[in-house]
Order: C-alpha cells, then sequence, then structure tokens
C-alpha cells in the first residue's frame, strides 16, 4: 500500500482534489514538488508491473520534454543539453516526436514501433511542451497515441506539474483528452505557489497492484514532507480561491486577452509563431539558431525588466504565464512592451 496519514489538512486535501480530477483517479501519494511528484509516478508505474509478476521496464516519453531535475525527471526527457553532465548516470528511454502540427502522422508511427512487451509508461506533458519553447498541441492530436497506449495497456503518466488548476482553460489539461490518464503528476498550482507541495494521482486499478499482505509489496517511498500540514493547509486555501467565481472569471479574462493578442499579432514577421492556449501565451521570434540557448534571450530578458517586467524567454521563445489576480490593465502593459520588441529594433 501508499504510505498513510492521518492529520486533517491532507485528508481536507484530498477529499476536495480528488473530485476534480480527470477520468478515475482514486488515490494520492503527496510529496513536495514537480520533479519528486513525477519520480514517483515513474516507479508506481514500473513497481505496478513489478507486483503484478510481469515486469516491465520500458519508459516512453516526448523528444523535447521536460519532467523536472532529479534522476528519473531527467531520464525521461531524453538526453538533452540541460542533463549533458549525467548523461552517463540516465536509465535509458525510448523518446517520440511529439504531435505537433505536421508531425501527427510520425509521432503516432513512432508510438507504434515503440510499445512492445516490456513497455511499463508512457509519460508526456499534456497539450503543452512547457521547457520545450511551450509547444502546444490539440487534444486530438494527442488522441490517437492514448487510444493505443489503452490497446496495448501500457500505464499513461500526465505530467501536470505546469498545466494543472486552471493553466490551460480547464482545471487540468488532461480534462480535455478524451482518453484519461492512469497517473497524474502535480505541484506548482496545487499551493497556488506559497509553499512546496507535490501530489502523485493514480486510478484504482493502479493502486489495487500494491494492496498485498505482502509487505515487499508495499510502496516504500519515504518522503520527509509527505503530506506537510501546513502545506496541504495551504492547497486547501488555494483551491477555496480556484474555484471561486471571482477566480473563473479572472483566467477566462486573461484567456480571451491572449487570444486576441495572438490573432493580432500571428502573422508579424518577426515570429515564426504566435498562440495561446488559456492562460498561458507563448511567441517564438525568428532565428538563426533557435534553441532554450539563443542569443535572443538575454536582451528580450534585459528589455522587459528595464520596463518593470518579469518574463522568463526560453531561448527565443517569450511566454506569459500570469497569476490570476493580474488586471486588464497590467496584462495590456505586458502585450505593450511585446509589441515594442516587435515594432522596434530588438
Amino acid at each position: 500500500m501508499f504510505a498513510g496519514f492521518t492529520h486533517q489538512p491532507a485528508i481536507d486535501l484530498t477529499a476536495r482534489i480528488l473530485p476534480l480530477l480527470p477520468g478515475k483517479m482514486e488515490k494520492i501519494f503527496f510529496s513536495d514538488n514537480g520533479s519528486t511528484a513525477v519520480e514517483i509516478g515513474l516507479k508506481i508505474a514500473l513497481q505496478y508491473w513489478y507486483n503484478r509478476d510481469t515486469p516491465k521496464t520500458k519508459i516512453i516519453s516526448f523528444k523535447g520534454g521536460y519532467h523536472g531535475d532529479t534522476f528519473g525527471a531527467m531520464s525521461v526527457a531524453g538526453k538533452t543539453a540541460f542533463n549533458r553532465p549525467f548523461w552517463s548516470h540516465l536509465f535509458e528511454v525510448t523518446t517520440i516526436t511529439p504531435p505537433i502540427k505536421g508531425h501527427e502522422e510520425k509521432s503516432l508511427k513512432q508510438l507504434q514501433a515503440a510499445i512492445d512487451s516490456k513497455t511499463a509508461c508512457f509519460i508526456f506533458e499534456p497539450l503543452v511542451l512547457g521547457v520545450s519553447g511551450m509547444l502546444m498541441y490539440t487534444p486530438k492530436q494527442i488522441a490517437p497515441l492514448l487510444d493505443l497506449c489503452r490497446k496495448y495497456g501500457v500505464i499513461t503518466i500526465a505530467d501536470e506539474v505546469m498545466t494543472g488548476f486552471g493553466r490551460t482553460g480547464t482545471y487540468f489539461a488532461s480534462d480535455q483528452i478524451h482518453q484519461k490518464p492512469d497517473i497524474i503528476c502535480l505541484a506548482k498550482g496545487i499551493t497556488g505557489g506559497f509553499l512546496p507541495l507535490g501530489a502523485t494521482c493514480c486510478t484504482g486499478d493502479v493502486y489495487d497492484a500494491f494492496h498485498s499482505e505482502d509487505k515487499l509489496k508495499a510502496f516504500l517511498h519515504g518522503h520527509s514532507y509527505t503530506a506537510n500540514p501546513l502545506a496541504c493547509a495551504s492547497a486547501v486555501a488555494s483551491l477555496d480561491l480556484l474555484q471561486a467565481k471571482a477566480c473563473k472569471n479572472q483566467r477566462e479574462m486573461i484567456a480571451s486577452s491572449h487570444a486576441m493578442f495572438a490573432c493580432h499579432w500571428k502573422n508579424h514577421p518577426k515570429l515564426k509563431r504566435c498562440e495561446s492556449l488559456g492562460t498561458i501565451l507563448a511567441l517564438e521570434y525568428k532565428d538563426s539558431a533557435p534553441s532554450y540557448f539563443s542569443s535572443l534571450r538575454d536582451p528580450l530578458y534585459d528589455f522587459f525588466i528595464q520596463k518593470k517586467i518579469i518574463l522568463r524567454p526560453l531561448g527565443n521563445v517569450l511566454y506569459v504565464l500570469p497569476p490570476y489576480c493580474i488586471t486588464q490593465s497590467e496584462l495590456n502593459q505586458i502585450y505593450q512592451a511585446i509589441s515594442q520588441t516587435l515594432e522596434g529594433n530588438l
């Protein structure tokens, strides 16, 4: 079984989160950050098969994905510039092309070729790959991949650390996808960013593989801050705010404003793309060497700092993920500054 807890904040939080989650999530394992939530999700998926006496160890993920900075999380991102010093220590994963526009068929064929009798799970960032440059895809584009996983009994893990709690227009990005994941990893917005808390949620079917009189089948993952009472109380308060009508109105205002901005600027000659998804706005500036380490990053960052705006460009990709309490006038200030980078000499 999973580690238990008895204090009231964790019990209250569990009761509040489970009904909001997409699919048939029944159990939650708390930790303290997104990377750990992902590590736990991977361990649960691997031990699920181990406990069922059909060990499977192959993990599939998207090329260019990002799931955190601990070793399991780094491994499922594949070998990238971010984890180069640790390549010799990472376990092997099979990466496939994400199903972004123009690559849907290629992505599906790669997944078909990758799935075999040893495939344990497929981990993915639903609807938007964050660190890769806020690359967005639609529920329709991911659907065939998740259907294929379901057909062959591959456990699916949705990394909703960034997309959860309203970022994509629904409480969770997986709400928009018809085939629901077996495991969901959460952090960041769970407490509104005020205290560290992570959560790994799973279906009853996954949990049942750990429910045994054999103690060696228990999920033996100890964590000092599992269901930390203060963090759980903070999360309950954050959920109160998230579910309030005023917050819903704010998210809708941000989403509508982003969509109008993207529609106005998407064909600008300096941009390769300009698009939005819920409260996420992303602009990709044309660059001869586009990457996270693009030389455009520093001048963009410095420009916005001079405007008293803190943005964190992903190389040549600028993104806006505002707090839900932002005002329309503050958003307009950001939009005006962005338009200056397009119409000026930057």
